[in-house]
């Protein structure tokens, strides 16, 4: 654990990536194959799950520390994070061990089979044994929320210098479902067998928005542009006569959509699709509110299989016969996409993502603006010349979206944030006016500047009117322009309202309360 504490504090002490790189292959280079593996699974969240829940935790953390419980609570708040509170609050080690990065994690994992008392008395003796930066690194992965600013493409750079395996091999072999508990590092990284191969996904293609006027980008000729549909994205692979369906966050949800598992006899194997996991019904996407009461559901009945069945809308062609071709240009891929789905006709349970006619960026601009009535975000612009990538990159793939849908609502709550913004107020209750009343519709808490977050903290602590725990009620004062992707009706909210992605797009300095938007506005949205 000493070890892993170091490269963590390596790694927080800088934001240059090359420095990163270096700590993380430095680190490698140290430690053995399952610290290893540990390390690679907790950067690619793959950590383990949680087997305290944080209520006995900080119940513990206030007990060990000789604190009234509201006096810890009040530090939490402050703090903004529970694994740091606990560790500045215990009192110093009373003996060292040194163990590995592994060990402390079966230790956490063997917990979950632990009554409450023998849970508390292991913890506590941790809590005991490990210095300030390893008990805080022990409290992030015994609540199941560690991050170490690192990202999986980092720790594949970083992994490919220690290797010397490039970079895209790797984060292929890094795909798909593999435990760091029963896994050799030999195995899943040095030399994997052609076995393992049969579900793994390919790391998937994303691209950034379109930041950019389209005349900058070059000519309509050189582009595909197709609609963005709001589905899940994810990959169907049909190997050896077995069907696997992967989420974009690598979940296997191969049972989640029971209508896909005839592809394993329609499709030759060898076959791995890209495209768009799509709530379809009478010939036209439905809401993605209908595909949300499909996921996490661990039975999908047949009354879900009805009111909302799904297609694989397909983007892209991956693997044919057997061969990798996401090297091969998009145009000559898009061509045997489309051989594949003429040939083998699914009754709809798999099509081809239509690509969209134009000859100009102002039809194109046209098609965009169809794209709500469509149940489609925008649209996906994609070089015909282009390979087919690994993670986000720049230049071959944009989306260009719709633009957003915006209302003017009224601040009436604060709650402080967490992490480095635990002293600002950052975390937004919003209202829209009722007849005479401010009725709240939505929570945001990003969009605004720091500066601004240090404005609107300052005077959020000269203005609360009355205090619910962490959250303060303020005076209805501050005008935003909130700013989201869709609105749905809601019987869970107050309101009869729920927006999707809302966050805020500037602050109405201008615009007194009096002039913000009603909730009969938001209503009306619902027909949008």
């Amino acid at each position: 654990m000493q070890r892993f504490a170091e490269l963590f504090t390596r790694l927080d002490e800088t934001t240059k990536t090359t420095v990163k790189v270096a700590a993380l292959s430095d680190y490698f280079e140290k430690v053995d194959d399952r610290d290893r593996l540990w390390t690679m699974a907790i950067l690619s969240h793959r950590r383990p799950k949680r087997t305290v829940n944080t209520t006995l935790l900080r119940q513990w953390a206030a007990e060990l520390s000789e604190l009234p419980q509201w006096l810890f609570e009040d530090s939490y708040h402050i703090v903004g994070d529970l694994a740091e509170t606990i560790a500045l609050l215990l009192p110093p080690p009373q003996s060292k061990r040194e163990e590995s990065l592994t060990y402390w994690i079966n230790f956490i994992i063997s917990l979950g089979s632990l009554d409450e008392e023998d849970k508390r008395a292991a913890v506590m003796e941790a809590w005991s044994e490990l210095e300030p930066v390893e008990r805080f690194i022990f409290n992030k992965l015994i609540t199941g929320g560690f991050r170490m600013g690192v990202s999986q493409k980092l720790m594949v750079r970083a992994l490919s210098k220690y290797t010397g395996i490039e970079g895209p091999t790797l984060a292929h072999r890094l795909m798909g479902k593999w435990d760091p508990a029963t896994v050799d590092f030999q195995a899943l990284i040095i030399e994997p067998s052609d076995s393992d191969n049969l579900s793994r996904p390919y790391p998937f293609y994303l691209a950034y928005q379109l930041d950019k006027s389209t005349e900058e980008i070059g000519t309509p000729a050189e582009w595909q542009a197709e609609h963005k549909w709001d589905g899940i994205r994810g990959q169907l692979i049909v190997r050896e006569g077995e069907l696997f369906v992967w989420s974009r966050g690598e979940e296997l949800v191969t049972d989640k959509f029971p209508e896909y598992h005839p592809l394993a006899q329609l499709l030759p194997n060898g076959t791995v699709i890209d495209g768009e996991i799509l709530p379809w019904k009478d010939g036209r996407p439905l809401d993605f509110n209908d595909l949300q009461t499909r996921i996490g559901r661990k039975n999908v009945t047949k009354k879900i299989l009805e009111k909302a069945p799904v297609t694989l809308m397909a983007y892209d062609l991956l693997e044919w016969e057997g061969q990798d071709i996401r090297q091969h240009p998009l145009a000559e891929r898009r061509k045997l996409l489309e051989e594949l789905v003429s040939n083998h006709p699914s009754g709809g349970i798999l099509q081809i993502s239509p690509t969209v006619n134009y000859s100009s960026w102002e039809e194109l601009a046209a098609e965009r603006e169809t794209a709500r009535e469509k149940h489609s975000e925008g649209i996906m612009l994609k070089r015909l010349d282009s390979p087919y990538l690994t993670g986000r990159k720049r230049g071959d793939w944009w989306k260009w979206k719709v633009d957003p849908l915006t209302v003017d609502a009224v601040m009436i709550y604060a709650q402080q944030g967490h992490g480095r913004r635990a002293n600002l107020f950052t975390d937004f209750t919003f209202a829209v006016w009722d007849g005479d009343r401010l009725v709240p519709f939505t929570k945001a808490y990003s969009g605004l500047t720091d500066k601004e977050f240090n404005e609107i903290t300052r005077w959020v602590k000269s203005n609360t009117i009355e205090r619910f725990g962490p959250v303060r009620s303020v005076k209805p004062t501050h005008v935003f322009e909130i700013a989201f992707e869709g609105i749905r009706a809601s019987t869970r909210h107050k309101s009869g309202i729920a927006l999707r992605f809302p966050r805020m797009l500037r602050w109405r300095r201008d615009k007194p309360i009096a002039e913000a938007n009603t909730l009969e506005d938001l209503k009306g949205l619902l027909q949008v």
